[in-house]
């Protein structure tokens, strides 16, 4: 090796570490103490009766280089609706509502993903009562935080609406509403 091709491999050592490796995504599991799906229906035009699932489960990925390939994943079990009141709450498990024998689970599974300011637009897959309908949600946040020590994560918050009887659930509209108000906010911890 002679003296030109000596430096010139001795540049390009010193500056193959300036240049940062691509970044990789980042894998989330639901940090299920820190996340909840929540809703609110009304009750005769008067008031709101809300609800939430207390059984929660799910993923995210997070590209940043590529946002279109972020995607999430949440999982609530049928069974876990509270709305406070357990005669309600068995009547929400029964075939009028949510049939949690034959639907034990409702999800959602994004399909594309964009960025926006301070976050994401997520369209995806909700199924509910053994009803599969496209969404779009927008998801705010994505900051980050290390807690406690060694534990990274990272949480968003959004909010949409849907209408029960396009997904098969149409008893008692005339009493209780056929637009659900749903939020969720979930934070997820590193893999």
């Amino acid at each position: 090796m002679n003296v030109r091709q000596f430096a010139l491999t001795a540049l390009a050592f010193a500056f193959s570490g300036l240049v940062a490796p691509p970044a990789r995504a980042q894998e989330y599991a639901l940090d299920t103490t820190h996340t909840a799906v929540t809703f609110q229906i009304s009750h005769l035009g008067l008031s709101w009766t809300h609800g939430r699932f207390k059984d929660v489960s799910g993923s995210f990925k997070i590209d940043a280089a590529n946002p279109a390939a972020t995607s999430f994943a949440i999982l609530a079990k049928a069974d876990s609706v509270d709305t406070d009141n357990v005669k309600r709450d068995e009547h929400l498990r029964g075939p009028d509502f949510f049939d949690t024998r034959q639907n034990p689970a409702l999800g959602f599974r994004s399909t594309s993903v964009k960025p926006l300011d301070g976050g994401y637009q997520v369209t995806g897959d909700l199924t509910l009562h053994g009803v599969t309908k496209p969404i779009t949600v927008n998801l705010h946040g994505g900051k980050t935080a290390e807690f406690p020590k060694g534990v990274h994560r990272t949480g968003f918050s959004g909010e949409f609406k849907i209408k029960r009887s396009e997904f098969g659930m149409d008893k008692m509209l005339e009493a209780i509403g056929d637009e659900v108000h749903v939020t969720v906010s979930f934070e997820g911890t590193h893999k």
